[in-house]
């Protein structure tokens, strides 16, 4: 390429473009990604498209930051591929470093008429002398050109029984303007969020994105790993820039030796973009409309399965119930509850295996209680099966517990270790999926659960998280975890091709490991361990952002004490996502477990939508403490939409529905359908629903709003 010549490069389809900057004296860089035919702002941007952390080459300005790498920024353009796999647009975007001899690929991948891509990226050893990565960025790149007090960033704390709180806030709030113009310097400070060991949602949903409140133009971005990540953003002289990885060496002891010849290939990561106002968005909040475009990009990568379109109602023993300590005499009684409520699948939680009440350092061999169920608990599960339903049970398969015979059975390399220790956390050890011992044993487990017992359903639970990773056949520890992370996963595939009906739940103490690299193999999620039902909505509400609104698995647990009102308001957390019902259904009058039926046969009858909807914020996203919390999934020209008003709620609120504004819209309360104490009023011109409650809260809805004309 002659010295003075810059390229662009521009790959994508009707709703995706990026155009990629080639210039003979700087990193390859990306320009622009929008939603195809979204002009958008250009400019020169800077910011490598890759950066490489090496010991020898840090950074080429002294910071913490994974922006203007030594490596990043010498990094140049070797070639580029196109192509299209089925509905796939693909391009891979060769790159090459002379002084290190590393070569990097990054692939992107799009979905035909969806405005958002995944992004991988490969580095290759083309050198003669071995290298050791510190850190690989997946994703890199100069926001639109903007800066920081033009933005606002997104992201979401999260916790056992706080999960999925989600923060919209000034960027300059965070990334201070400081004149880095007149001093001729990138930044040197960044925003960074980052996870810990194996909860990859543990501290912060593996998601953020960026918003212009100018424009509306928007970036949201998923880190699709079940382990160690960070992202950042931070200042430089051109605008702001994000940076999303998998491990570093700096957050997660990650650290990665390639011999010649050798590759590593990045956690995946994927960036959905929604172009905001002028670009005939107007009737949709740019963030929602990003959103919509992650949710279908999601569906589009989920691995097919049969669950999918059926979305059974799973009723499980636990939470508010038998709370762990199952027995056949309390279990017979709820399976025929359940049945009766309309539950489609049954599993039996935690302490099916237990004989002594002292099971959590025992776990591991997976074998059915004798002393719970006297005759067998195939007893249990055949009942299950009489009653219509599809039975399961829990299982928390990476666990051995230190007092189970497992734990000496196997040997001690199926365990992840530091200094020759197998690493111990409340009382279990942890298989490190690595060691072919380790995998034969859970597959052992599996297929006698599925092919002995006839389990449909399996809830994978995990409670424990053993940090950096091990130090055994590994760089590092971070290496270590990385590589038993993705091997974690190759087991799951390997489970669901011998069982391709088995429906297979994720659940980590809640959501502490929420993240799409699990998310594209199971079928639901289960949300929180919450057990206060008055907190459980703004999880439920909130979910819809972090996974398919149809894998949200969001509690309902009516109880025989509760109100009318209680029980709907708990029955309507279920409703609009997978509907995850429990209860001591057993023990309700006629009268009450009535109500139940009735939020489930609504649920049921909104699966179709459930599956092709896009979820919307009437009230914006949920804060922790709103007294009143809206959750909107709009399928064609219908949009239902639950509505929560906890205890200190005025009596009324104001839901704006932009994409309804000019519209003649019927509006019904859909569940509960005999209740009253609830008014509504549409108004056209601004797309806006008031409510007026006279019921005293806790109280809750699930309202639809129809065009006349799509009926």
């Amino acid at each position: 390429m002659p010295a003075d010549v810059i390229q662009t490069l521009r790959w994508g389809h009707d709703a995706l473009t990026a155009v990629v900057e080639i210039h003979p004296d700087r990193a390859v860089a990306l320009r622009r990604l929008a939603p195809g035919g979204a002009a958008g702002p250009a400019g020169a941007p800077a910011q490598p498209l890759v950066e490489v952390l090496l010991p020898g080459a840090g950074r080429a300005r002294a910071s913490q930051r994974l922006s203007e790498t030594a490596v990043g920024c010498r990094l140049r353009y070797a070639g580029a591929e196109q192509s299209r796999e089925g509905g796939w647009h693909v391009l891979r975007l060769a790159m090459r470093d002379d002084a290190s001899g590393l070569a990097a690929e990054l692939t992107l991948r799009s979905y035909e008429g969806v405005s958002a891509c995944q992004a991988q990226v490969r580095v290759t050893n083309q050198g003669t002398a071995p290298v050791l990565l510190l850190a690989v960025t997946t994703f890199a790149a100069g926001f639109l050109g903007r800066h920081a007090g033009d933005l606002d960033v997104l992201y979401a704390d999260s916790e056992w029984l706080g999960e999925s709180r989600w923060t919209r806030r000034p960027l300059g709030e965070l990334v201070p303007a400081l004149g880095l113009e007149g001093h001729g310097q990138h930044g040197r400070g960044a925003f960074a969020l980052t996870s810990s060991g194996t909860w990859s949602s543990g501290r912060h949903v593996p998601m953020g994105g960026l918003v212009d409140r100018g424009t509306g133009q928007t970036w949201v971005w998923q880190i699709e790993h079940n382990g160690a990540w960070r992202w950042e953003t931070g200042a430089r002289q051109d605008g702001v820039y994000v940076a999303v990885s998998g491990p570093t060496d700096l957050d997660h002891q990650w650290s990665q030796t390639l011999a010649p010849g050798e590759s590593f290939t990045t956690v995946p990561v994927s960036v959905a973009v929604a172009a905001g106002n002028g670009a005939g968005l107007e009737e949709r909040d740019p963030l929602e409309e990003a959103v919509a475009a992650l949710t279908a990009h999601r569906r589009a990568l989920r691995r097919p399965h049969p669950d999918r379109d059926t979305l059974p109602v799973v009723f499980n023993d636990y939470m508010n119930t038998l709370m762990g300590d199952p027995t056949t005499a309390r279990l017979l009684p709820l399976v025929e509850a359940a049945a009766s409520a309309g539950a489609e699948v049954f599993c039996v939680d935690a302490g099916w295996y237990d004989e002594d009440g002292g099971w959590w350092d025992s776990v591991g061999a997976w074998r059915p209680s004798r002393t719970r169920f006297p005759g067998g608990v195939e007893e249990v599960l055949g009942h299950i099966r009489a009653h219509g339903m599809t039975p399961g049970l829990w299982l928390e398969p990476e666990v051995i517990g230190v007092r189970s015979p497992m734990a000496d059975e196997l040997p001690k390399e199926a365990f992840l270790q530091r200094g020759g220790e197998r690493l111990a956390e409340h009382g279990r050890y942890h298989l490190d999926l690595r060691h072919p011992a380790a995998v034969e044993h859970l597959d052992g487990v599996v297929d006698r659960l599925v092919g002995e017992l006839g389990v449909g359903y399996l809830k994978l639970d995990y409670n424990i998280n053993p940090g950096a990773g091990t130090d055994v056949d590994a760089t590092s520890a971070g290496a270590g975890l990385l590589a038993h992370n993705r091997a974690h996963l190759a087991w799951i595939d390997g489970v669901l091709d011998r069982h391709p009906g088995l429906v297979l739940e994720n659940c980590a103490s809640g959501a502490m490991r929420m993240d799409f690299a699990m998310l594209s193999r199971l079928n639901l999620q289960s949300t929180s361990d919450q057990e206060d039902f008055l907190r459980y909505p703004p999880i439920a509400v909130a979910a819809p952002l972090a996974m398919t609104p149809e894998q949200a698995a969001n509690w309902a647990y009516p109880q025989p004490d509760m109100t009318d009102e209680e029980v709907a308001f708990t029955m309507c957390t279920g409703i609009l996502g997978r509907l995850y019902l429990s209860g001591h259904l057993d023990a309700m009058g006629p009268e009450r477990l009535a109500l139940v039926s009735e939020g489930v046969r609504l649920h049921q009858a909104l699966r179709a939508d459930l599956v092709a909807s896009a979820p919307c914020w009437p009230l914006g996203l949920p804060g922790w403490e709103d007294p009143w919390l809206a959750l909107g999934l709009r399928a064609g020209d219908v949009t239902h939409v639950g509505v929560w008003r906890r205890p200190g709620a005025d009596e009324g609120a104001v839901l704006s529905f932009p994409h309804l504004a000019g519209r003649r819209v019927e509006v019904r309360i859909a569940y509960p359908r005999q209740a009253t104490g609830w008014e509504h009023s549409w108004n056209p011109a601004t797309g806006e629903l008031t409510l007026t409650c006279a019921v005293a809260a806790p109280t809750a809805r699930v309202l639809e709003l129809r065009e006349p004309s799509s009926q």
